[in-house]
C-alpha cells in the first residue's frame, strides 16, 4: 500500500505530465500587474475627462461622436453585449465608477470611457457574476463559501474603486480545476475509495518533494485526474 508500509527504497515514479495552458496562466497571474494596468487605464480616463471638461469650459465642447448622453451611453454598452440594468448603470455613474463630464446641465460619457468599460466587462467578473459562472461547474458551493475563498485569496481578485473584480481567466481556470483536478482532500478520498491507503501527512510529503505532479493555486494544491489515476494504478500493482 502507499505510505509508511511501502518497502524501503521502492518509489512510485509518476510519468504523466500535464500541459494545461489555462491553469498555467492562473498560476503565473500577477495581481499586482493586473492592478497596475487598471490604475494606468484609470489615470488615462481621468485625463480624458479633464481634457473634455477644459474644452467645455472654453466653449469648445467635444466632437459629437465621442460623447454620449447617459441614455445613449447605456444603449451603446447594451448593444455590445454588456448585461446591466439602467438603474445599476446610473448607480455606477453616481458613485463615480463610470466617470462622466458635465457640460451645461447635462452629463456625458466619452466613448473612450465606455470602450474601457466594455473591455473591463469582458476581462473581469463582479463577485456575484463570478460565483454564478463558477457554480455551473461546481454546484455544491454556496455564495458564502465562494466569498470566503475570495477573501482568503484562493480565488484571485482585485479592488477597483468600490468594486471587487475577479479576472475572467481565473474563473476559466478554476472551472477547469473543478472538472479535471482533485484537491488534496479529494485526492485522499479517491485513493481510499479505490483501495489505496495513505495518511495525509505522507501524501503531502510526496507533494512537497515533487514526486506527485500538481499545481498550486491560491495556496491550495491540486492534482490532475490523469496523474492521480496513474498513481493509483501503480500503487495497486506494487502491492
Amino acid at each position: 500500500c502507499l505510505g509508511d508500509n511501502m518497502p524501503r527504497g521502492k518509489r512510485t515514479v509518476i510519468e504523466t505530465r500535464i500541459e494545461d495552458d489555462v491553469v498555467e496562466r492562473l498560476s503565473s497571474l500577477s495581481l499586482e500587474e493586473v492592478k497596475e494596468n487598471m490604475e494606468k487605464k484609470e489615470e488615462n480616463i481621468s485625463k480624458v475627462i479633464e481634457e473634455i471638461y477644459k474644452k467645455s469650459q472654453k466653449g469648445m465642447g467635444g466632437e459629437r461622436e465621442e460623447l454620449f448622453p447617459i441614455k445613449e451611453a447605456y444603449d451603446y454598452v447594451i448593444s455590445r453585449g454588456m448585461h446591466i440594468s439602467f438603474r445599476a448603470f446610473g448607480g455606477r455613474i453616481e458613485r463615480g465608477n463610470i466617470p462622466c463630464v458635465k457640460i451645461g446641465r447635462r452629463r456625458y460619457i466619452p466613448k473612450r470611457v465606455l470602450d474601457e468599460l466594455l473591455e473591463t466587462n469582458e476581462r473581469f467578473y463582479t463577485v456575484r457574476e463570478a460565483f454564478e459562472e463558477y457554480k455551473k461547474h461546481n454546484p455544491k458551493i454556496n455564495f458564502r463559501a465562494f466569498i470566503g475563498r475570495v477573501e482568503k485569496g484562493s480565488i484571485p481578485s482585485v479592488k477597483w474603486g468600490t468594486r471587487r473584480l475577479i479576472p475572467a481567466e481565473a474563473i476559466e481556470a478554476l472551472t477547469r480545476i473543478s472538472s479535471k483536478y482533485f484537491s488534496v482532500s479529494e485526492a485522499l478520498e479517491e485513493l481510499r475509495r479505490r483501495g489505496v491507503r495513505i495518511k495525509r501527512n505522507a501524501f503531502e510529503r510526496r507533494l512537497d518533494r515533487g514526486r506527485i505532479p500538481h499545481v498550486k493555486i491560491g495556496g491550495r494544491r491540486y492534482i490532475h485526474e490523469e496523474v492521480l489515476n496513474e498513481l493509483i494504478e501503480k500503487e495497486l500493482q506494487n502491492r
